[in-house]
């Protein structure tokens, strides 16, 4: 016996296509669908929640534009990598300037010290794995003068937040990641040391694995305060105080 699908209110709001958004989101929550799984066509949309097709083609766009969803021309439109988090990232930032910098390091300075502290709390051994084999790549980066060391460093602040187990702080720090990827890159370089920069990393590491909370809290604060006290230095083209 082939059980009827559920029928859904039909959208009334006026802004039809944000409304339909919501709810094809709503959908993918209901039905526990998970990245690459996909979704129902454009026109069974259509049908389901009583709009033309025109308005499920826009609002299925916006979503792609959010990378909740994928559109694979000639196979359908499949659940995006995006689906599911909490905190999405404004990708069109126009490049920061040093006082932006400094505020997006201000940002991390108010955040990043309790992440280090609940990941330290939380001991999650296979998070604190993929931290350890971060970290290591860092070092084969440092050694080999690999341009992508920026990247991986923040793949590291990116970890130590999924180490915490809470969602919202780890898509908040893919957020950050994603939108200020290239400032990350200019901050190490305006840093100037990056074997200053590794060996306070794993110092940081080194206290969240051995469960010291206080200790990791306070190590991520000292490595950041220092990192924006160098390129406040950079503004003013001397020493900060």
């Amino acid at each position: 016996m082939t059980i009827p699908a559920a029928r859904m209110d039909p959208v009334v709001r006026k802004d039809l296509s944000a409304e339909l958004a919501d709810r094809v989101v709503r959908l993918i929550a209901e039905r526990g669908l998970q990245v690459g799984e996909s979704i129902d066509s454009v026109r069974t949309l259509a049908t389901r929640f009583e709009v033309a097709v025109p308005t499920v083609r826009e609002a299925l766009r916006r979503l792609e534009g959010l990378g909740i969803l994928e559109f694979r021309h000639g196979s359908g439109i499949y659940v995006g990598p995006n689906a599911g988090r909490m905190v999405l990232a404004n990708t069109m930032n126009p490049p920061a300037d040093v006082d932006q910098l400094v505020e997006l390091l201000e940002a991390r300075l108010v955040i990043e010290p309790g992440i280090a502290e609940l990941a330290a709390r939380a001991h999650d051994a296979p998070a604190l794995q993929l931290v350890e084999e971060t970290l290591a790549e860092a070092e084969r980066c440092l050694e080999t003068g690999a341009a992508n060391l920026w990247h991986v460093n923040m793949d590291l602040h990116r970890a130590i937040a999924r180490a915490t187990g809470n969602a919202v702080l780890g898509d908040t720090m893919d957020t950050l990641a994603e939108v200020h990827g290239d400032d990350q890159r200019q901050i190490l370089r305006l840093h100037g040391d990056p074997r200053a920069d590794f060996d306070e990393h794993r110092a940081i590491v080194d206290l969240i694995a051995a469960g010291d909370g206080a200790g990791a809290r306070d190590a991520m604060h000292t490595h950041l305060e220092d990192v924006v006290r160098i390129i406040r230095s950079t503004r003013t083209g001397g020493d900060a105080t």
